[in-house]
Formats: C-alpha cells, sequence, structure tokens
C-alpha cells in the first residue's frame, strides 16, 4: 500500500468525533481502492476517564473481527457513554448488538493485557512527539488536530505521486 496512515487517538475526544465525521468518509474510500492503509491507536487522555474502557472495547471487538464496527460505533455514540461511571455496560451492548461472542467479550475486557496494550500505544504515541488527538503520521508527515479533508488530501495526493 502506497501511503500508510497512523492516527494517534482517543474515543472520548470531541475533536477526534469529529474527524471521524469529517474526514473518515473519504479516507475509507481511499482505504478500499487500496490506497491508504489506516492504522489506528490508542491515546486516551487523561482527563477524559472513559477513553482507557472505550480503546479496551475497540480492541476486545478487534478479537473477534469487528474492530472497525466498534470503533464506528464509539464515536457515532460518544455522547451516550461519555461521563458513564460504568461505561463497560454499555460497550458490552455494543458488543451484543454488532454480534460478538459476549462472554469472550467481557473476558477480554476484564483481562489487564488489554489495559496494557492501550498503554503501549500511548507510549509508543509519546515517543513519537504526539502530546493531542488526533495526530496523524501520513508517511511520517505529522497533522496534528481535526483538519479538514483538504490538509490530508494534500499530502496523501503528494505521496501517491511519488
Amino acid at each position: 500500500v502506497p501511503v500508510v496512515i497512523f492516527e494517534y487517538s482517543d474515543y472520548q475526544c470531541p475533536f477526534c468525533q469529529r474527524a471521524f465525521q469529517q474526514t473518515y468518509p473519504e479516507m475509507r474510500k481511499l482505504v478500499a481502492e487500496g490506497k491508504v492503509r489506516l492504522i489506528f491507536k490508542d491515546y486516551p487522555l487523561p482527563f477524559h476517564e472513559q477513553a482507557n474502557e472505550a480503546a479496551v472495547a475497540a480492541n476486545c471487538a478487534n478479537e473477534q473481527d469487528k474492530y472497525w464496527e466498534m470503533h464506528d460505533k464509539l464515536f457515532e455514540t460518544q455522547q451516550s457513554w461519555s461521563g458513564n461511571t460504568d461505561p463497560n455496560t454499555v460497550f458490552k451492548s455494543y458488543a451484543k448488538d454488532l454480534g460478538l461472542d459476549e462472554s469472550d467479550f467481557s473476558s477480554c475486557i476484564a483481562d489487564p493485557k488489554q489495559a496494557q496494550e492501550v498503554q503501549g500505544d500511548l507510549a509508543e504515541g509519546n515517543a513519537n512527539g504526539v502530546s493531542g488527538t488526533p495526530t496523524f503520521f501520513i508517511n511520517g508527515q505529522q497533522l496534528v488536530g481535526a483538519q479538514p479533508w483538504a490538509a490530508f488530501k494534500q499530502i496523501i495526493d503528494a505521496e501517491l505521486s511519488k
């Protein structure tokens, strides 16, 4: 794949939600065409109290090949679980809606290994100079914030023309 995009993001971050709403439809077209590979990295900010659980929920959906479905659901419904003192109950209902094995999903979100994986992404982001969300690296070029699609397209087109 000619262009690889790493996105460091937080499911509870309103700017990340905006990036999801505004740039994902276009980005996914390029992914479907095989021009772009998108790799999502968890970067839960400390003041977003449910962000860690949301990241774990997405990773656990990934264990059952439903990562992007959960990813989308978390962003689409951000207002309904954000601030909830028991977000895992909400995430379990999403798992059910997405047709995941509920018992496996529940075991997975309770597994400390999943939380460690999220912290690993966070540490990697810190090492790569990430300080806020969302932060994208498009073939290594950093793009910070909920930028308009045009900002992505400019870099992607330049990379594709190389």
